[in-house]
C-alpha cells in the first residue's frame, strides 16, 4: 500500500531552504538524523504533462487566494514574481534562499483533493490538536 509522497528538492543551499520551509512557510518537520529535516507538506496531487524528455519535475504549492497568500508571504520578507494568469490558474513564483524557484498557484481546475485546501488543512490541524490533547489531558488549551 502506498502511504504518501516524498518529494526531493535539489538546491545549492539546503540549510537556507530548510529554514525557509520551517520558519517562513511554517511546515512541520522531523529530523531524520544528522540535521536532515523532512517536512510535512499539504495534501498533494500529481499531474503528468507531455514533454520531449523525461526527468524534469516542478513543484507548485496550491492556495485558495494567490493574492492573499502573496501578501502573507511578503509580510514575512518573501518576494513573489508577478502573477501570470494561465488557463489553469493564477500563478506566482517564489525564489528560495538557495536560488531555486517554487511555484504557488490558485487553481481554476478541479483538484483531486476532494475538498478545498483550507478545509483539508483545517481538518488536519483539528485532528492534530485532538491527538495532542489525548496524549496530554492537561493540555486542553491548544
Amino acid at each position: 500500500m502506498i502511504t504518501g509522497t516524498h518529494a526531493i528538492i535539489y538546491t545549492k543551499d539546503a540549510e537556507a531552504d530548510r529554514a525557509f520551509f520551517r520558519d517562513v512557510l511554517g511546515f512541520r518537520s522531523v529530523d531524520a538524523g544528522q540535521g536532515w529535516l523532512i517536512f510535512a507538506l499539504p495534501p498533494s496531487e500529481a499531474a503528468f504533462h507531455p514533454a520531449d524528455q523525461n526527468g524534469a519535475h516542478e513543484i507548485y504549492l496550491m492556495c485558495d487566494d494567490v493574492g492573499e497568500e502573496m501578501k502573507s508571504l511578503q509580510s514575512r520578507g518573501v518576494t513573489c514574481s508577478a502573477v501570470n494568469e494561465e488557463r489553469w490558474g493564477s500563478v506566482t513564483r517564489v525564489t528560495l534562499p538557495g536560488g531555486g524557484k517554487l511555484g504557488l498557484y490558485q487553481p481554476r481546475h478541479k483538484t483531486s483533493l476532494g475538498n478545498d485546501a483550507k478545509t483539508v488543512l483545517a481538518d488536519a490541524e483539528e485532528e492534530e490538536i485532538v491527538e495532542l490533547q489525548a496524549a496530554d489531558p492537561g493540555n486542553q488549551g491548544a
